[in-house]
């Protein structure tokens, strides 16, 4: 895209903007949210609060349920490490995987259930 064609397009966006803006300007319902948000933090200086404050008093189980670490399904616990001693050579391999390099040669020489039943614990 030349810069041109992106210099247009950027400049139809920004005018689609402020047309935006302008209509929200002009929205009561918005006019009235700023009144009560102006209003509503005089209100709290005046009295010493903050919004934490008045959501604890309204709402004091708010603070307990967001406190909660909530769980993430899908994750699994981490692999365990697993510890495998040659007891011919006496070479000690820590994994937590199968796809370890040494391991995988110890199984094709010496036979996967063999190599298993040298995991140290």
């Amino acid at each position: 895209m030349s810069k041109l064609a992106e210099y247009r397009q950027l400049e139809k966006h920004l005018a689609e903007q402020m047309q935006a803006l302008e209509a929200l300007k002009s929205d009561g319902a918005l006019k009235k949210e700023i009144e009560f948000e102006t209003k509503l933090r005089e209100l709290l200086d005046q009295y010493g609060f903050s919004l934490k404050h008045i959501i604890n008093l309204l709402d004091p189980q708010s603070t307990k349920r967001a406190a909660a670490p909530a769980a993430t399904p899908g994750k699994r616990k981490p692999r365990e490490l697993k510890a495998y001693k040659n007891p011919h050579t006496g070479e000690v391999v820590e994994t937590k995987g199968g796809n370890h390099k040494t391991l995988k040669e110890w199984k094709t020489k010496h036979g996967s259930d063999e190599v298993e039943s040298w995991v140290r614990k």
